[in-house]
């Protein structure tokens, strides 16, 4: 579990294809391995890797093919910027949300202006995807924990303050970049739950339950 708060931006050191899978060596920057070892976890542009291998200054993960399909690992090139944090430990500041690591898909860059000294996005996620992303909800871009701050049909918009985009890479992306996406884990667990509501239980009560879950979670505005 990661909280989105990123702790150094490190790069792709080295991308080895094997078959549909991918063994990738990451220079860790100035991230702090010491605490790091094998078998551990760490978002890679918010993309929970386990570490395998360990050097000084850096970290081999293995990525499987349904991971490669689904983030912008397939089209990643070695030299490559990327967000990294260590896994929460019960002792850490939950500064952003509660984070899976576990990316929903990739999403595309429709415009970036700048706002003052704030930067802003408009993104469109893939399809199906965007019944999950609320005004003020949060979501994950790259492993960035972040606040919805507008949707307009399927796209949204972020507004990225200067310290954000300068402690990460979002202060590289441009119109036509693809990003890691991940939305709101309440939003996903809401939806399952809904799923299966029972026609031989009270309708209403489930309603009541429903929406009351519903408002707290930010969906209801």
């Amino acid at each position: 579990m990661f909280t989105g708060i990123i702790e150094a931006v490190g790069s792709l050191r080295k991308i080895e294809r094997r078959g549909d899978d991918i063994r990738l060596t990451v220079a860790s920057g100035k991230l702090d391995l010491s605490d790091v070892k094998l078998g551990d976890s760490i978002a890679t542009n918010g993309v929970c890797l386990t570490v395998v291998e360990q050097m000084a200054d850096g970290y081999v993960a293995d990525i499987s093919a349904e991971t490669v399909a689904l983030t912008g690992f397939a089209h990643y090139q070695a030299g490559q910027k990327v967000n990294l944090e260590k896994a929460v430990t019960p002792t850490t500041r939950l500064g952003g949300h509660m984070v899976s690591g576990h990316v929903d898909g990739v999403a595309s860059v429709d415009d970036r202006q700048y706002r003052g000294k704030a930067i802003e996005f408009w993104l469109t996620p893939p399809k199906g995807l965007a019944r999950y992303i609320a005004h003020k909800g949060s979501i994950t871009i790259d492993g960035v924990s972040l606040t919805v701050n507008e949707v307009d049909g399927e796209r949204f918009r972020l507004t990225i303050v200067p310290h954000t985009a300068s402690e990460t890479t979002l202060i590289d992306l441009k119109a036509g970049d693809r990003v890691n996406i991940e939305v709101d884990l309440i939003a996903r667990h809401l939806e399952r739950l809904l799923s299966f509501q029972s026609a031989e239980e009270n309708p209403a009560k489930e309603s009541k339950v429903t929406m009351d879950l519903l408002a707290r979670s930010g969906f209801l505005r």
